[in-house]
């Protein structure tokens, strides 16, 4: 057993050193958290570095064991795929593993990183990478998006690579980035996979990706050990085939030709009318709209369809445009019942939609 220590995720210099000591196995394995955690235990197993607590953006919070050999395994497949070393600009959280990873692959590498202590700022991001030599970056699309609309982004076009990861991208973000010169590449993977570990489709390292059941499994060297102090959701998540350990994801996904397609969630599918509806479908469509690439869609009750996709949007729009354009792509049945118009839309410190907070807007 090693001991496990708690450190503040918003201050780099103390992660970072942290970081450090648990990969190299000369400290204690780390657990950033932006607060104080409840139920911590004083140690975990030996082979455990670092503890990642997920976002609890769909659902109840995990905490996920992970070790060194996986941290370094992903990082060495992205600069692999990146095509060699560089210094790295910071701009997520260090609580999540997307945070976690930039600072690892600098490491790694015997590169730098550079950031901001606290939040995100557009200006200051593009400020920083203005006044230091990074190659790469780590992004959310919400953060993307803000980037794009500022007049001044020619720091950004410098960039060999930005990582867009942690949710799926509109098309429209995507075109517009690259109408910029911005090179982006689509990342897939979860904190239970070291973090992205497809781009583009594509798995990197010895990542292995296959379907089951229409269910992304995900298996190779970046794999968790599982959940700490919970060993009912490790033994239904990481299940072994003919001798290999696959991650259950809980994303439904097609592979053509090698090149693997995120579809939705599996708990995302509802039943309006009697017709199975895939909410992540009807918000690809939404978001396709102009103006509407920020927008969120979640599943509400109804008395007469029994649930049915419900818009929130900080853009003002109208539903019968809504439907139109929905109903057009997907069928009647996916066409969304409201719109509900926010001042802002919640997020999470990662940037990705708070959907448990826009699923009580909607309720109320």
């Amino acid at each position: 057993m090693r001991d496990l220590l708690v450190v503040d995720s918003g201050d780099m210099v103390a992660v970072a050193t942290a970081l450090r000591a648990a990969l190299t196995a000369d400290g204690p394995a780390v657990f950033p958290y932006d607060g104080t955690p409840a139920n911590v235990p004083e140690t975990v197993e030996q082979r455990v570095a670092v503890v990642v607590e997920t976002s609890g953006s769909t659902s109840h919070p995990k905490r996920v064991a992970l070790g060194a050999d996986a941290l370094l395994a992903s990082a060495a497949a992205s600069e692999s795929a990146l095509g060699g070393p560089g210094d790295w600009a910071l701009a997520l959280p260090l609580h999540y593993i997307a945070g976690i990873n930039v600072v690892v692959r600098a490491m790694a590498s015997d590169s730098d990183f550079v950031g901001t202590e606290r939040g995100f700022d557009a200006l200051e991001f593009v400020e920083a990478v203005r006044r230091h030599p990074v190659r790469y970056t780590s992004l959310v699309p919400a953060q993307l998006a803000r980037l794009v609309e500022l007049e001044d982004i020619e720091p950004l076009t410098r960039l060999d690579r930005i990582l867009i990861g942690g949710q799926a991208m509109p098309l429209s973000l995507a075109a517009r980035a690259l109408e910029l010169g911005l090179n982006i590449t689509r990342t897939y993977g979860s904190s239970e996979t070291s973090g992205g570990c497809v781009w583009d489709g594509v798995p990197i390292g010895n990542t292995e990706a296959r379907i089951v059941d229409g269910r992304v499994e995900l298996s190779g060297s970046v794999l968790a050990h599982g959940y700490l102090d919970d060993p009912e959701r490790t033994a239904a998540a990481f299940v072994e085939h003919d001798g290999k350990r696959w991650y259950r994801t809980d994303d439904t996904g097609h592979l053509v030709d090698g090149v693997l397609s995120v579809t939705g969630r599996v708990d995302d599918v509802i039943v309006s009318g009697g017709v199975k509806v895939s909410i992540a479908e009807v918000e690809s469509a939404v978001r396709g709209m102009p103006g509407l690439s920020g927008a969120v869609v979640v599943a509400a009750p109804h008395p007469e369809w029994g649930e049915t996709p419900v818009v929130v949007t900080e853009v003002p729009v109208s539903l019968d445009d809504v439907r139109q354009a929905v109903g057009a792509a997907l069928g009647r049945a996916a066409a969304p019942s409201r719109v509900v118009v926010v001042a802002g839309i919640p997020l999470l410190s990662s940037g990705k939609p708070d959907r448990l907070s826009i699923a009580e807007i909607v309720r109320q």
